[in-house]
């Protein structure tokens, strides 16, 4: 299809609207909406004026936007199929290459961050996210306020360095770091004190998720190193990964049992690591504090002395380390349950394949950020 303007015509200015004469043409072209199962592409001669005031301009169509070889109309159905399925499947569907689309997908979900308020957020949770092979991460950072699509920023890299970006972002979107009263997070040191350096007024609040990931990762290190000194019993691996309430096969369940029987260090790693419920029930902090207390007391005894058992002497010295912070979950509102559940839909995210860390930060905003229309119409 090719259009065109009436010989003569003036054209408005792309900055101020002003009617103004034609200097040249140029032919450009847009990929349409198909027609039934045939391409259809729009082509039209798009004039530049002579405006008095900002000089010499190419006029904008209505049809597109500047610098798109889509129409706007390409672009919606684009933007509805991308929370739905891979960038790759929409680009074999409509007829192109996923480059393409991701350069379309990019601007909507950036122009879409950009417009989101943060001047109400007064606390927030953040954790990592791997993003690919080697080690690369992606921090993202939630309004613990906000009841559904909470994350507000997303960031390649952990640790400090990521705080601090949040941080100008905020500032950017209207919110204000003092105002910020409670951060949820995990018990890093990196992120402990760059909450300290950033967000001063804030208190930090380890969540109860990963006190238990840190006992079961030392669980998980003494199951390894007794491997390699002796035989343990079928259905171990995870027999003492799940919980004692999670349903297990009867030969994890006969595994439990030969380790406790049999004394193995596993199985003492496995029974320190399920003593944290005791901890987790409690009703009140006062309660939470003396129990915690019983519990450094009981299992430092259990560990001492024994080298099978460092992975869980470290664990106890992380949670002693921490144990004021773990605490204020008892005075908290807030945990990253809902992070921990998001990141199960990024890393099914992160499955599809995505050309850059770039592109997976993009999908976790379709995901998840409060961003609702992506194109105004």
């Amino acid at each position: 299809m090719t259009l065109g303007s009436d010989r003569g015509a003036n054209h408005p200015c792309p900055q101020c609207g002003r009617l103004c004469k034609p200097h040249d043409y140029q032919e450009f072209t847009w990929r349409h909406l198909n027609f039934f199962q045939h391409h259809c592409y729009l082509t039209a001669r798009v004039p530049r004026v002579d405006c008095p005031d900002h000089g010499t301009r190419r006029v904008t169509v209505p049809w597109a936007r500047p610098g798109s070889s889509f129409t706007l109309l390409f672009e919606q159905v684009v933007m509805t199929l991308a929370r739905e399925m891979p960038a790759a499947t929409i680009a074999s569907f409509v007829g192109t290459t996923d480059k393409r689309l991701w350069r379309v997908i990019n601007h909507y979900v950036a122009q879409a961050m950009r417009r989101i308020d943060l001047s109400a957020l007064e606390a927030f949770g953040l954790d990592e996210t791997a993003c690919q092979r080697g080690h690369r991460y992606v921090t993202v950072f939630i309004d613990l306020g906000r009841e559904e699509r909470p994350v507000v920023f997303a960031t390649e890299g952990k640790g400090k360095e990521t705080v601090k970006r949040f941080r100008n972002h905020l500032r950017s979107h209207g919110g204000h770091p003092e105002r910020v009263l409670e951060v949820v997070s995990d018990m890093s040191g990196s992120f402990v004190a760059a909450v300290k350096e950033h967000f001063p007024q804030a208190e930090v609040t380890v969540d109860w998720f990963h006190v238990v990931q840190l006992f079961t990762m030392a669980v998980d290190a003494v199951r390894k190193a007794e491997a390699r000194e002796r035989a343990l019993p079928a259905g171990t691996r995870w027999g003492v990964l799940k919980g004692r309430e999670t349903a297990k096969t009867q030969t994890q369940t006969e595994a439990l049992q030969e380790l406790e029987k049999e004394a193995f260090a596993t199985g003492v790693a496995y029974r320190i690591k399920e003593q944290l419920r005791w901890i987790r029930r409690a009703e009140t902090s006062q309660a939470a504090r003396w129990r915690s207390t019983n519990f450094l007391n009981y299992v430092r005894d259990k560990v001492e002395g024994e080298p099978l058992l460092s992975p869980v002497a470290k664990a106890i010295r992380t949670f002693e380390k921490h144990l004021e912070r773990i605490l204020a979950r008892w005075r908290s509102w807030h945990t990253n349950a809902r992070l921990e559940g998001l990141n199960g839909l990024f890393q099914a995210a992160r499955a599809r394949g995505y050309r850059n860390v770039a592109n997976f930060i993009t999908m976790i905003y379709l995901i998840a950020a409060p961003i609702g229309e992506l194109i105004n119409k």
